[in-house]
């Protein structure tokens, strides 16, 4: 039985308790970059990386076998800007990420851990919005899209409450960029939303 190829795409940090320099495993390291969180099986990283060649995409993802088909399919439509990253993304934000950084995060679809007593394991939180707030560019956006309205609500409460952040029109992505959790879910309502660092408010 043939192994499946690994993607060559993937960065791996010589230390993973301190902030990291993502960008200097890119061919062009001073070009903005973009995180997708929870980046699944790439089909959004591949059609927006295709869309901005001049922007850098870091895709991150707990799941290896989500890195592997991400990879291929990035490598398939030769996307020299995407790097993919395996890791959780709260520790990958609030622990690995350098302050000021990132450009743009998206967030489809996050784990809703419906059930009351796991609520404690959704990615959103007082916490991590401290995290958003230090490694996002001044300027830079965050943009959340998912089928599970409570949550969405939740999400998007805690952002209009935090006045380190300005809500915008919300990214709408078009049908190639559309996720392959978006495409099971099309049936469903989902929930958007968009919110800028304003720079307003200070970190405890």
């Amino acid at each position: 039985m043939s192994r499946k190829k690994k993607t060559a795409l993937r960065i791996i940090p010589g230390n993973w308790l301190d902030p990291f320099d993502f960008k200097a495993g890119f061919p062009h390291p001073a070009r903005p970059l973009e995180v997708d969180i929870g980046s699944g099986k790439g089909r959004f990283l591949a059609a927006r990386s295709g869309k901005f060649p001049e922007t850098n995409f870091l895709g991150i993802e707990r799941q290896l076998v989500r890195i592997h088909s991400s990879g291929r399919r990035c490598e398939r439509a030769g996307r020299e800007n995407v790097r993919l990253f395996r890791m959780e993304g709260y520790y990958a934000i609030s622990q690995l990420m350098p302050a000021n950084y990132v450009a743009n995060y998206y967030f489809f679809f996050p784990d809703p851990w419906p059930k009351a007593r796991h609520h404690d394991y959704r990615l959103f939180n007082p916490a991590f919005m401290d995290a958003l707030f230090k490694t996002l560019k001044e300027g830079g956006n965050l943009h959340v899209a998912t089928d599970h309205l409570p949550y969405f609500e939740e999400i998007h409460e805690l952002l209009q409450k935090d006045d380190r952040f300005e809500e915008s029109k919300a990214f709408e992505p078009d049908d190639e960029e559309r996720t392959d959790f978006e495409l099971l879910f099309s049936h469903k309502q989902i929930g958007r939303c968009s919110f800028k660092k304003n720079g307003a408010g200070e970190l405890i």
